[in-house]
């Protein structure tokens, strides 16, 4: 089976996986995909770090548990180089629900399972690819809560300035994953009204990036996590 051809062109994926049969089903898979190529594979955070510098792919798909430099360990990387990141997303197993959240922490722009089907890995990379995320806050909710975040973790989060009625349509659906132009299509915005809105959105959370912001609306219930 193929997927139609994206309008924005093909998307450039690396693996970083040490486990070769995961690699090898991974790719398999994505050869199905005529709008998504492998460009590069690494075994582990140290050649993730080479073949990303080298290749610049549009999608990292990260594996967590790797020997020598891990997942967290490459993320953490990437960051301190200053340089822009590539979008990763995290192919993860029922039990790294800490691994996750500190990959999101990380850097990290999302999480599937690894027996994910062909069409919901290619549906990730290209809403990744498009500058979107795949957070799930219903999961990440419960996560949340199972790991103490709310009141281990951070005892006491800052108040942020409060969001405009527009600032929290616009989160709520930078929650549910939506880049800038599926947002702007939706609220019937340009989407460079749409991006000023989610300057101030960051700015206003104290936080890097869409991710994070996620998170941070989580931790102070400013988004349902039930959608």
């Amino acid at each position: 089976m193929t997927t139609d051809r994206s309008s924005r062109g093909v998307v450039r994926v690396c693996l970083v996986d040490d486990q070769t049969l995961v690699r090898e089903g991974i790719r398999g898979l994505l050869d199905l995909a005529d709008d998504v190529e492998v460009v590069a594979e690494a075994t582990d955070g140290d050649e993730g770090l080479a073949v990303i510098a080298t290749h610049r792919p549009d999608v990292v798909l990260l594996d967590l548990r790797m020997p020598r430099l891990d997942g967290i360990g490459l993320l953490e990387e990437l960051a301190a180089r200053g340089a822009p990141m590539p979008a990763v997303l995290v192919l993860t197993t029922f039990n790294d629900d800490e691994l996750v959240l500190r990959a999101l922490r990380a850097g990290a722009r999302g999480y599937l399972l690894k027996d994910v089907t062909l069409e919901q890995l290619v549906a990730a990379i290209h809403r990744l690819a498009d500058g979107g995320t795949l957070v799930q806050p219903a999961i990440t909710a419960g996560l949340l809560e199972r790991l103490g975040s709310r009141t281990a973790d951070r005892p006491s989060l800052p108040v942020p300035p409060e969001l405009t009625p527009r600032e929290h349509d616009v989160l709520g659906l930078v929650a549910a994953g939506f880049p800038n132009r599926e947002i702007a299509e939706a609220l019937h915005l340009s989407a460079g009204t749409v991006k000023n809105h989610v300057s101030s959105i960051l700015l206003k959370l104290g936080v890097r990036d869409r991710t994070q912001a996620v998170l941070r609306a989580l931790e102070l219930d400013l988004v349902d996590p039930s959608g």
